[in-house]
């Protein structure tokens, strides 16, 4: 195993690293500490060459193209302070209303406009005999992006020789606030030689969260008995793309104990055999199929992005938690620590 150094490109006068994760199977993951992003996970073909499994871009300046700001698809990146939607971008806290920029109309969205996908994490490299990694730190003013607290964050990125690349975070604050943290990483397991429609996706979840028509979730509960969203005996997507037009943008409860780390989901590209399985501490997550990502935006080597070509799992607290009764950890207090852990396995 082995983990490397680079310069990626310059933000605003500062370097900005990206490292790379090897293990011994030939399992590569590249991470820039600008926005704790994830740009590439490529594994060898059988054939010959390697397959890149997720979207991102080769260069820095990519993510600074026209084509991929006016789209905002988060290809990678670590999002806060809160993942997902708040209703109308505001939240009350011990009885003061809270008012965050209205970035997603008439909502605020992963963070705000300048959230934690925005920023350049400081980053030290980190290695045992059987994990290499990364872990990097951010310190969020209170009043960042409209939210209570000074909170100082930390996530760590490891990679193993089980294919598992684990990402745990944490999160320390002084006043109670809203913190979820996800990763936003869009998977192909086909390597982009097809849409994810031949993918066969399993979510141990018999419900979830029903969203208002501003695609908010309010409170209110979809048992997927009798569903398209029914996927827990595992449902090739073309089928349930004929019925759900424009795919799934679910958040999924978990049939799991909250903060116990289990495997909540498999995802299997039907031509290749690879797999994707997931488990994590955190009690749902929002399965997007990418309608919304522009046909514009392509990795330098050729790989296509657009309408269903990858898939998100945005492991996370409730969207629109603050605003939802009994909503399980949606808010840190002073004291407390925000704790959470996903594992992506890959199988070849």
């Amino acid at each position: 195993m082995k983990i490397q150094h680079s310069v990626f490109g310059n933000f605003q006068d500062k370097d900005i690293s990206l490292y790379e994760l090897h293990n011994d199977n030939g399992m590569v993951v590249k991470i820039m500490n600008y926005g704790a992003t994830i740009t590439s996970i490529t594994i060898p073909k059988k054939e010959d060459g390697r397959s890149e499994l997720v979207c991102g871009f080769d260069t820095f300046e990519n993510y600074f193209s026209e084509e991929y700001i006016n789209n905002a698809p988060y290809f990678g990146c670590t999002v806060g302070r809160y993942a997902s939607r708040i209703k109308d971008g505001q939240f009350k806290i011990d009885g003061k209303t809270y008012k965050l920029a209205i970035n997603n109309a008439p909502n605020h969205l992963h963070g705000g406009i300048v959230g934690f996908d925005k920023k350049v994490w400081p980053a030290r490299m980190t290695s045992t005999e059987d994990i290499v990694g990364v872990e990097m730190s951010l310190n969020s003013p209170h009043m960042d992006e409209g939210y209570p607290g000074n909170v100082s964050i930390k996530v760590n990125f490891l990679l193993n020789n089980r294919n598992e690349l684990t990402i745990n975070y944490e999160a320390e604050t002084d006043q109670t606030t809203p913190i979820s943290l996800t990763n936003h990483t869009y998977f192909n397991l086909s390597g982009f030689k097809e849409t994810i429609g031949n993918h066969t996706a399993t979510i141990e979840a018999k419900s979830f969260l029903t969203p208002d028509e501003t695609n908010v979730p309010v409170g209110e509960v979809t048992m997927v008995d009798g569903t398209t969203a029914d996927l827990r005996s595992g449902k090739v997507l073309e089928e349930a793309f004929e019925v759900l037009k424009t795919g799934f943008e679910h958040y999924y409860v978990f049939d799991k104990d909250e903060n116990i780390l289990g495997k909540v989901a498999e995802f299997k590209d039907n031509s290749s055999g690879r797999k994707l399985i997931i488990s994590t501490s955190e009690p749902g997550a929002l399965f997007y199929t990418g309608f919304y990502t522009s046909e514009e935006l392509k990795r330098e080597s050729g790989s296509q992005y657009g309408k269903f070509r990858a898939f998100c799992f945005e492991t996370s607290r409730y969207p629109n938690g603050p605003n939802i009764s009994n909503s399980p950890g949606s808010v840190t207090k002073p004291g407390e620590k925000f704790i959470s852990t996903t594992v992506f396995k890959i199988k070849w």
